[in-house]
């Protein structure tokens, strides 16, 4: 590879002056107040250029996440979206000993029967060069005694709008555990009094090794009202989840009618 001497340059530049920075912290309670009120107005001149290379950089991060999410999406995809704890920060951004169906965010629920609640639900950001969601949710599972756990997930209205049951929904998780576990999905469509269900196993996850992979729940074997659609959710069921951490990186739904023959 061909060496850039400007880029090298620039960049050794930067590392320098990071390296000033931090020994300038460091050494901030002896400095003198003259000294200490110019470097605190460069800092914030400092400051004010980074948050605007951020901001700008983070939008188009955005715009290019956008842009990948609709390359890998089937054709014919009347719709698609991801929940808002992936998608921004949230506040508070986590809870710790939630109650059965303690919230995080707005449209995420926690539901379990363990007694000590030794569970934690916080998002984290993502950071890694390959995840397209800009957060993620991390669960942290301790000496858990209840017989189940599922985080809950509503999806907007806006899912069931000309839904039928031509269509396949589509479901993309990134997810990374500390120890192997079984996770499966549950589809529920309330349709009047009537609840449809479909519950599909995701792969297996073994320890530290993250799980990229696509879901799809075919309507077709739904015996749904069309006409009396009332809500649509997500559960993510995590089977013996003792002392583990498991964390999603990614959730994304989409929809297309299917092919017909």
């Amino acid at each position: 590879m061909a060496m850039r001497p400007r880029k090298w340059i620039e960049r050794k530049t930067r590392e320098g002056a990071l390296r000033q920075w931090t020994a300038l912290a460091d050494q901030a309670e002896g400095l003198g107040p003259s000294r200490l009120r110019n470097l605190r107005d460069e800092a914030l001149g400092l400051r004010a250029s980074l948050d605007r290379f951020l901001i700008r950089a983070d939008r188009r991060a955005a715009r290019s996440r956008a842009a990948l999410d609709a390359l890998h999406l089937p054709g014919g995809t009347d719709w698609r979206w991801r929940p808002a704890f992936m998608a921004g920060q949230i506040s508070p951004r986590g809870v710790a000993g939630p109650e059965p169906g303690g919230m995080l965010g707005e449209g995420a629920a926690l539901w379990h029967d363990c007694a000590e609640r030794a569970l934690i639900l916080e998002q984290v950001g993502n950071a890694a060069a390959t995840d397209l969601s800009p957060f993620g949710i991390r669960l942290e599972v301790f000496g858990f005694s209840g017989s189940f756990l599922s985080l809950s997930i509503n999806l907007p209205t806006s899912a069931l709008s000309g839904l039928t049951r031509s269509h396949v929904l589509r479901l993309e998780t990134g997810i990374l555990a500390e120890r192997a576990i079984n996770v499966y999905a549950r589809l529920n469509i309330g349709h009047g009094p009537n609840i449809d269900e479909m519950t599909l196993a995701l792969q297996g996850f073994q320890p530290g090794q993250p799980s990229q992979q696509v879901t799809e729940f075919d309507l077709a074997y739904t015996q749904m009202n069309e006409k009396r659609l009332e809500k649509i959710w997500l559960d993510l069921i995590f089977e013996q989840p003792r002392m583990n951490a498991v964390q999603i990186r990614e959730l994304f739904l989409s929809r297309h009618l299917r092919a017909e023959l």
